[in-house]
């Protein structure tokens, strides 16, 4: 059992700022994640997070409970518990909050044009996501290949994730154990 409980109070934090950073999901705030976790607070390798991030896109429900593992990590199973807490309750709240105010304001003349102008900064929120972990996970011509063969196969066919991300991890293993 991890002991660094002084360490809850800087999780919980940092995940409760970065909660507010989801719009658009949790890859918007992968970028800032990164910064704090890996490089101001140094709980996390950039690999680390990434396994994190991706085991998370694997695991059933929202993909970013990855959250859980990583105060599991840094500070045991109470901190588990409490950096979900941080993370998912604020926004929960929030959005409980702006989806009454949205149905409030349905006759609104500023509403269209707020709901066209947060779209595109939900699509650059998660550019910069994919961007800031492409960096670390591109990592040889391996990745690179798996990470278009992907992308194509996204482009053309309905295919669920799940058989994608078994798919990338049996080539990685045996790539690696060829």
């Amino acid at each position: 059992m991890n002991a660094n409980l002084k360490e809850i109070p800087p999780l919980l934090l940092v995940f409760f700022y970065l909660s507010f950073l989801t719009v658009g999901g949790g890859m918007a705030a992968y970028p800032e994640m990164q910064t704090l976790v890996v490089d101001v607070h140094h709980w996390l390798t950039e690999e680390e997070l990434i396994h994190f991030y991706s085991v998370g896109q694997l695991a059933p429900g929202p993909n970013m409970m990855m959250v859980a593992a990583i105060g599991e990590k840094v500070a045991g199973p109470l901190a588990s518990l409490l950096v979900v807490i941080a993370f998912f309750l604020p926004t929960a709240l929030m959005t409980f909050a702006v989806g009454k105010l949205w149905k409030r304001a349905e006759r609104w003349p500023w509403r269209e044009s707020i709901r066209r102008g947060l779209a595109p900064v939900s699509v650059g929120l998660i550019l910069s996501g994919c961007i800031s972990m492409a960096k670390v996970a591109l990592s040889g011509w391996v990745s690179v290949v798996v990470t278009v063969v992907v992308f194509g196969i996204l482009l053309k066919s309905k295919i669920n994730p799940a058989f994608l991300i078994l798919g990338g991890a049996a080539v990685g293993y045996f790539a690696l154990h060829g």
